[in-house]
């Protein structure tokens, strides 16, 4: 395999698809990135063997076809240290060196035999297809992603729920202590729902920061495949049922707060500093259009609150939360405004983004509250 490509070009594939490769893997050929030349596209591939990704990119200045697999590592430092300049990769199929040559120098990187890269894991035939728009995928993906789990027992919550019918598609992610809920309108002929593992998400969203055209999504109970234009991602999916998100969602609380998303957000944070660093607890008191943050750690004899305007048609109510929970939830909330509704001090309170004109998706998030002090 001997080809000219661009420093800049080759590195970007590099970098991408690099994301995927562990720091220590249990194979050693996982630690490489499979480079394969063919009909003028150069496909990169990598793989931590649950996941993989492969890039491509179209290559003008051929000699000879052919594949490797090269070392990523020391690939990324090499070209890392390029400007922009045109690079000749030349392989040596019988050691599998591989001389990186450019108008002023050259290096020469230890290569491997690629015939032991292990092959991407095919869909079976009852496959699912739908096609999302790369907006829908990755707002879905960024308001969902901070509310999965790290959970060795309960490994079902360690992904993003896509849930795909008729009227859309919805997006759920949960840990047990906080979920969000987020549904876009799109048009799709199936009925099919799987669990997306955290690490393919965070790939994903990414990737489609790039992206422009839609996003073609195949899966079956084990594999999805993401098709797009420059990459394909490749990952096994999460078995097991969901949880039953539906029925931890309260359908009418009767308290309901309208206030200011940044103040509330910022005075969580003031009032934030004093709480137990153990539990993080911080109470509202909510009565009179007015909300008082409080917060305190009896163990240092540090205390602080605040006071905040707001909209609140309910009756008086004191509820606690943890408070690095309540910045993650407002944090991930666009909207000037946010609308809390509450029922009682021991039932979740529900936070949804205010908006001045109709929407095609709506966001929901939800907080277990946490027990306080009379």
């Amino acid at each position: 395999m001997k080809f000219t490509v661009s420093s800049s070009a080759l590195l970007s594939v590099l970098s991408m698809t690099g994301k995927v490769i562990n720091n220590k893997s249990s194979l050693p050929i996982l630690e490489h990135f499979l480079m394969e030349l063919k009909d003028g596209v150069l496909r990169v591939t990598a793989s931590d063997a649950e996941t993989t990704l492969v890039g491509t990119l179209e290559v003008e200045n051929i000699e000879r076809e052919g594949m490797v697999a090269a070392p990523a590592k020391v690939l990324l430092d090499v070209l890392k240290e390029c400007s922009e300049m045109p690079l000749t990769l030349d392989v040596n199929e019988s050691t599998w060196e591989i001389k990186i040559t450019w108008h002023s120098g050259s290096s020469s990187v230890p290569g491997a035999n690629p015939v032991s890269y292990p092959t991407s894991k095919s869909l079976s035939d009852d496959k699912a297809e739908v096609t999302l728009d790369v907006d829908t995928l990755v707002n879905g993906i960024n308001k969902s992603i901070f509310a999965t789990a790290d959970d060795d027992f309960k490994p079902m919550i360690n992904g993003i729920y896509f849930n795909i019918d008729n009227a859309g598609i919805t997006f759920v992610a949960t840990d047990g202590h906080k979920l969000v809920k987020h549904t876009a309108k799109q048009e799709s002929q199936n009925n099919a729902s799987f669990i997306l593992p955290k690490k393919p998400a965070n790939l994903l969203k990414n990737l489609l920061l790039k992206e422009e055209d839609d996003v073609l999504v195949s899966f079956d109970k084990s594999n999805a495949v993401f098709t797009m234009k420059n990459y394909t991602l490749i990952c096994r999916l999460i078995e097991g049922m969901y949880p039953n998100y539906n029925a931890v969602i309260p359908v009418a609380n009767p308290n309901k707060i309208l206030i200011d998303r940044i103040e509330f957000l910022n005075g969580i944070k003031r009032v934030a500093v004093c709480a137990n660093s153990a539990t993080n607890l911080i109470r509202l008191d909510i009565a009179d259009n007015k909300m008082t943050l409080t917060a305190q750690d009896v163990n240092f004899y540090v205390s602080a609150n605040q006071s905040l305007s707001c909209s609140y048609d309910g009756s008086p109510i004191s509820i606690g939360f943890k408070s690095v929970f309540l910045i993650e939830i407002l944090a991930n909330i666009e909207t000037p405004t946010v609308l809390v509704e509450l029922a009682d001090s021991t039932r979740a309170g529900v936070f949804k983004p205010v908006y001045d004109d109709e929407q095609t998706t709506s966001t929901l998030m939800l907080l277990m509250p946490m027990i306080i002090s009379a």
